[in-house]
């Protein structure tokens, strides 16, 4: 790694505008952006996948290393990612960095405590808890209805045992007994509000709109009502900032928050994408999970917010995946099989599908893995021609930037000139319109049904005037559907909507479908129990 002033300075980030976390991380100041305003974009690369299976696709390593080749091929380039949540990281998916040869440093100070700003959401949402709660035991001057209170506390790990819990226990002194739960830090609306805010002026504000619950006599209460706002925002004064590190070739790299696409937006925060912007004659970015999450949500609703204007979507695939979708157990993936192969193959028609619906040039990176054979490459890359679309190799793993030098062609060959995402639904449209409109387009669903708890909350939504906001869907990443059991390319199924909940400060409506939840929890033999640090104080097993 090099010194990352000697990043920043090769960037023109002045030294005013950074703050040091030792020799290889830096903050740099929000503000700057304010003084790049006049200067003209670069273009913009939004990197996402098929749906995510256990054979893995590597979105991340790809990611990295497109840019790194888009260097290498004379493009500036920066990269943009989200930070990593501890939940994943001690749970199933692990580490958030990358891979073999493309990856992002130091990884594992950014897959562990990085610059704080995870601990920084974690604490501004749990403020507003304990001053709820501080509230309702001196008085409860808003009339909150204990019954009726959204806001639920923060942690970033995985534990399915903090998702319903009792608050108040042990007498008066300790407050007033309700019902509460956790939910991970990714899925909090301060994490989603953060990345979201261009400014410190739109953090509090958006913060202050808030919706906590509701008072006994039906009244919303935000948490501008509680004077939690200004607090909140100095605990995150310094986690506005973008954080810029480096890859495995000294490409810059921008790692800034951190909301899972499964259940919030999925993208890194518009201020350090927009920075990239200004910095680069091509940013990558990559949204969360498959297609279907990560990338309908940058399209319908993160473009708008930011301004942005992609200029080519790339949809990382891989053999092995493409095989399971097809019907393959995890045991059988090591073995040729372009049956199978030609049945996955439909999970990718539909994601490009799907993002051509949006008016934009996609390329396919299949991302090489050791076990795939000539005949199993040769087969995807020749549907990918019949279908119209560039598809490339992509061997970033082994062999870094100049093994994804194919794909960072066929990507400058593809890109457009900037322009807005056509969205697939208008913002004022009815919330059931726009539910619809996702299900049949992009999930290919026949039918949708709402339970009785959705319906209940779909009144409120109405009563108090979000119908016209944007929807962000939380389902399963694993399935176009809400089922993760149906792999592939399910159609005409009955797409389930469970329930409803509204991010007033995000700004979006939470479309909770299927089985989804806001705090997963740890399997039988997770993550953690690889992790271990040596004598000399390395860590193993991240």
């Amino acid at each position: 790694m090099k010194p990352i002033n000697e990043i920043a300075e090769k960037l023109g980030i002045p030294a005013s505008s950074l703050k040091f976390f030792g020799h290889h991380i830096a903050k740099v100041s929000h503000k700057l952006l304010e003084q790049m305003n006049t200067k003209e974009d670069g273009k913009l690369v939004l990197v996402t996948a098929v749906n995510p299976t256990p054979a893995g696709e590597g979105k991340t390593t790809t990611s990295i290393g497109l840019s790194m080749a888009l260097n290498r091929l004379g493009y500036p380039s920066i990269v943009t990612l989200r930070e990593p949540s501890l939940g994943p990281i001690m749970g199933v998916k692990g580490g958030a960095t990358g891979g073999g040869r493309s990856r992002v440093l130091p990884s594992e100070d950014i897959n562990l405590h990085f610059t704080g700003d995870l601990h920084a959401v974690s604490a501004a949402h749990n403020l507003l808890s304990a001053l709820l709660d501080a509230h309702l035991k001196h008085g409860n001057e808003l009339k909150i209805d204990v019954t009726r209170i959204f806001w639920r506390r923060v942690i970033d790990m995985n534990d399915r045992a903090l998702r319903k819990i009792v608050v108040g226990l042990g007498g008066n002194t300790n407050g007033v007994p309700r019902e509460d739960g956790f939910i991970i830090t990714a899925a909090s609306e301060v994490m989603a509000i953060l990345c979201l805010s261009r400014n410190l002026q739109e953090l509090k504000e958006r913060l202050g709109n808030i919706v906590i619950g509701l008072s006994t006599d039906e009244k919303l209460v935000r948490a501008r009502d509680l004077g939690a706002q200004g607090a909140m925002t100095a605990l995150l004064r310094d986690a506005m900032d973008p954080n810029l590190v480096q890859t495995s070739e000294q490409t810059p790299a921008f790692v800034h928050g951190g909301p899972f696409a499964n259940i919030a937006h999925g993208t890194n925060s518009i201020v350090s994408t927009k920075l990239a912007l200004k910095l680069s004659n091509f940013t990558v970015t990559e949204t969360g999970f498959g297609a279907d999450l990560g990338a309908e949500k940058f399209l319908n609703f993160v473009s708008k917010v930011g301004g942005f204007s992609p200029s080519v979507a790339v949809v990382v695939a891989t053999v092995r995946a493409l095989k399971y979708h097809g019907g393959c157990s995890q045991r059988e993936l090591e073995e040729e099989n372009l049956e199978k192969l030609r049945a996955g193959f439909e999970n990718l028609r539909i994601h490009v599908e799907n993002l051509r619906k949006f008016n934009l040039p996609v390329v396919v990176a299949l991302n090489r893995f050791q076990g795939d054979t000539e005949r199993e490459l040769d087969f995807v890359l020749n549907e990918c021609e019949k279908m119209g679309v560039r598809a490339a190799l992509s061997e970033v793993y082994e062999k870094g930037g100049e093994g994804g030098e194919a794909l960072a062609k066929a990507v400058v060959e593809a890109s457009q000139p900037a322009s807005e995402p056509t969205p697939l639904y208008d913002w004022s449209d009815p919330i059931e319109k726009k539910v619809e409109i996702l299900a049949r387009e992009v999930y290919r669903a026949g039918s949708v049904e709402y339970t009785d708890e959705a319906r209940k909350s779909l009144k409120f939504l109405k009563k108090n005037g979000f119908d016209g906001y944007p929807i962000i869907v939380a389902k399963t990443p694993n399935s176009l559907s809400h089922d993760p059991r149906l792999r592939g390319a399910p159609r005409g199924y009955t797409f389930v909507v469970r329930d409803f909940e509204i991010a007033a400060g995000a700004g979006f409506v939470v479309v909770l479908a299927g089985d989804i939840n806001l705090m997963p929890g740890l399997p039988k033999e997770p993550n953690a129990l690889k992790i271990d640090v040596d004598e000399e104080g390395r860590i193993v097993g991240l």
